[in-house]
């Protein structure tokens, strides 16, 4: 017998207190939506018809050896356990390389678990007791982290997947939002339109409250990564400005205002700034990789 989604969405539940008994200090788990497992317990209820939002969070696990943090960001597709957890794991102490290798491994482990089975936090347990090597072999040093606690802020980075982003007003209500909270990031025009904006994540909650209302119906946030962090999280930045980012539309259309946008320039962007995994997650399609 096939398994129901609520079915799924209890086992969800389930892990996420066990969850929250291993990790029960504030900031350890952070959920991107507040609201999100009340809404899961609604549906379960059938207060709410329609389905709820994804679980998604991260959890900050502590590294013994040496003394780091790592981020483990989590989204659970609705038919969760029995379908794969997208995982992703970052840490300020890992350079861009030994990071790729130390996701690589983690989703080899977890792919090699039967789904079905609730795997975060075997996948927690996977990251503590597999992280110490890939800092070993890392170029960025855990030792420049300062030592005495400063004042804590946390750093938000949001992805933003929209239909299509094509009027000039909206592009202009977007780029001034993101100067007046002073976001970095970018908007790629066209089909799809995409967004990302980076800083307090105060601001870009803002900006996320902001661009969506009145009445842009066609978008959705797709991914949130959220840091705490020391000072002012100017190093987190993967962009230095809020850029205006356009490549060549697939085909000739004319005077069509409905073009769609090579969609390989943007995967390489992102290899660039260190974000090719948000490439599966903003469009459900993993990257092919290559060896040059």
């Amino acid at each position: 017998m096939a398994v129901t989604i609520k079915e799924c969405l209890e086992l969800q539940l389930l892990e996420m207190e066990m969850l929250f008994s291993m990790f029960p200090n504030k900031g350890e788990i952070s959920l991107q939506d507040k609201n999100a497992l009340t809404y899961v317990q609604m549906y379960l209820k059938n207060i709410k018809e329609g389905l709820p939002p994804r679980i998604e969070y991260s959890i900050s696990v502590d590294i013994d050896e040496p003394k780091v943090k790592v981020d483990l960001h989590v989204s659970l597709p609705h038919r969760y356990p029995h379908s794969a957890p997208q995982l992703f794991a970052r840490s300020n102490a890992l350079d861009r390389q030994n990071q790729l290798q130390l996701n690589k491994h983690l989703t080899s482990h977890i792919s090699s678990l039967d789904l079905g089975e609730l795997c975060v936090c075997a996948a927690v347990q996977w990251v503590r007791d597999n992280s110490a090597s890939y800092f070993q072999n890392s170029n960025v040093s855990s030792e420049t982290a300062p030592k005495e606690k400063a004042v804590k802020i946390i750093f938000h980075r949001m992805w933003i997947y929209s239909h299509h982003i094509y009027r000039q007003e909206l592009k202009k209500k977007i780029f001034d939002c993101a100067k007046q909270l002073n976001l970095t990031g970018f908007c790629l025009t066209g089909k799809p339109g995409i967004i990302c904006v980076e800083g307090l994540k105060e601001n870009c909650e803002e900006f996320w409250h902001v661009i969506r209302y009145p009445n842009w119906k066609h978008i959705s946030c797709k991914h949130v990564e959220s840091m705490e962090t020391e000072g002012n999280g100017d190093n987190l930045h993967l962009f230095h400005t809020f850029e205006d980012l356009q490549f060549q539309a697939h085909g000739d259309y004319g005077l069509r205002n409905d073009y769609h946008m090579d969609l390989g320039q943007f995967l390489e962007f992102l290899k660039q700034h260190q974000s090719e995994h948000i490439f599966q997650l903003l469009f459900g399609v993993e990257s092919k990789h290559s060896d040059n």
